[in-house]
């Protein structure tokens, strides 16, 4: 059966839909509902998938991260600790070119009468390894710490921008008060796009230690750079390494170590899991979109019987009738799919600018020609694949017994 509509049976379909008002906007609008949750769940997804693709950098794939088998987060739990002597054994195993140990601790952080608590992370200038762990950004203004530098943080993004943490925003050579001590700020992050990142203070590992006065226990993470090419085998070694420095049996390890990208790699596991049950709701909405559709064309081929016998009598055939029907509830389907690609794209927009001004700027949709284009088709295949069935019923009707139907 050829799918191929005239003008007058396009005029004639439009003249159908605009005198059942209210059924084809239901109809629209349950369509309309299911492509703009996907819209809303395929950007941000996509969005996020690209910002954890953007850190697999050069800067990011040659790193080792090994840290202590906590029950808690860095900073929060003192449980295990890596010390001294683990640091030299990571250092010189083969493969690794250079470690360094940093320290993390959460400290009252206070400005005036406000009042925070967050991060405070140590590291060695000299060795500052931790900082390519974040791709390439780097400071936003300012300049970096140098061994010695005496009261002097770096601080994140977020504590230059008004109310973003303060009320009022800093700036370099400002004084801000960390665990009851003064400290001037030299430096500020570039941002990196979520509120915990961009809160953090930056110093030294010595200024860090004389903070806490002797209340740090070991490193609570290290960093290392390593040959990329043989990175299994030398996460292998630093195990080994590790387990006879810290006197352990294997898989009895108070500590684990993950290459960057294994990391990178759980997180986007993660997030398609999540991405994946979403957009099954939203099929699952979509699939009750087209019984919807399916059964306002049921409903409109029982009503119009009559005239389909008519017009069957003064020479319509199947085929025209066919796609009478299907072209109504294809229609239907390409109004919802462009509404809904539209309004999608209104909240995402309206979304992107709210969480970037609250400090979540990687929560960024993605938008592309074929993500448009492609749910506007799948929305006007649903509605034409949901009204298949009633058009070929329409077009199979017997004309003398519809013009005797009432």
């Amino acid at each position: 059966m050829a799918i191929i509509i005239g003008k007058e049976e396009i005029k004639y379909s439009l003249r159908n839909l605009s005198h059942r008002k209210m059924r084809s906007f239901l109809t629209v609008l349950s369509i309309f509902v299911g492509i703009t949750t996907i819209f809303i769940f395929v950007s941000y997804g996509i969005g996020l998938q690209s910002y954890v693709n953007d850190f697999v950098t050069e800067t990011t794939a040659d790193k080792l991260t090994i840290m202590p088998r906590g029950a808690g987060p860095p900073g929060l739990d003192d449980t295990f600790a890596l010390t001294e002597s683990d640091l030299r054994a990571i250092q010189q195993t083969s493969g690794v070119y250079e470690a360094s140990g940093n320290y993390i601790k959460t400290a009252e952080i206070k400005k005036g009468d406000q009042k925070i608590y967050s991060f405070v992370i140590g590291y060695d200038p000299k060795t500052p390894i931790i900082w390519e762990m974040f791709g390439n950004l780097g400071l936003y203004k300012g300049r970096w710490l140098k061994s010695g530098d005496n009261r002097k943080v770096i601080l994140g993004y977020n504590y230059h921008i008004k109310d973003r943490i303060f009320k009022k925003p800093l700036d370099i050579n400002d004084k801000i008060e960390i665990q009851g001590e003064d400290y001037r700020i030299v430096s500020f992050y570039d941002e990196v796009g979520n509120p915990q990142d961009d809160s953090q203070v930056y110093m030294t590992n010595d200024e860090l230690f004389d903070l806490f006065e002797g209340d740090v226990k070991g490193y609570n993470m290290i960093v290392a750079r390593v040959d990329i090419t043989k990175i299994d085998n030398i996460i292998e070694r630093v195990e080994k390494r590790l387990r006879n420095s810290r006197d352990l049996e294997k898989g009895k390890e108070d500590f684990f170590v993950q290459s960057w990208n294994d990391l990178l790699e759980t997180y986007s596991q993660v997030l398609n899991g999540i991405s994946a049950f979403v957009i099954i709701i939203a099929l699952f909405a979509m699939v009750v979109s087209a019984i919807n559709t399916a059964n306002t064309m049921i409903t409109s081929v029982l009503e119009r019987t009559r005239e389909i016998g008519i017009m069957k009598a003064v020479g319509a055939t199947n085929s025209g009738i066919f796609n009478i029907f299907l072209f109504e509830s294809g229609f239907l389907g390409f109004v919802a799919g462009v509404a809904g690609v539209l309004f999608g794209y209104i909240i995402t927009s309206g979304t992107d600018a709210a969480l970037k001004a609250s400090g979540w700027g990687f929560l960024t949709p993605f938008y592309s020609t074929s993500m448009f284009i492609g749910l506007i088709v799948f929305a006007t295949l649903t509605g034409a694949i949901s009204g298949a069935w009633p058009a070929i019923k329409a077009s199979r009707i017997n004309p003398v017994e519809a013009l005797r139907y009432e």
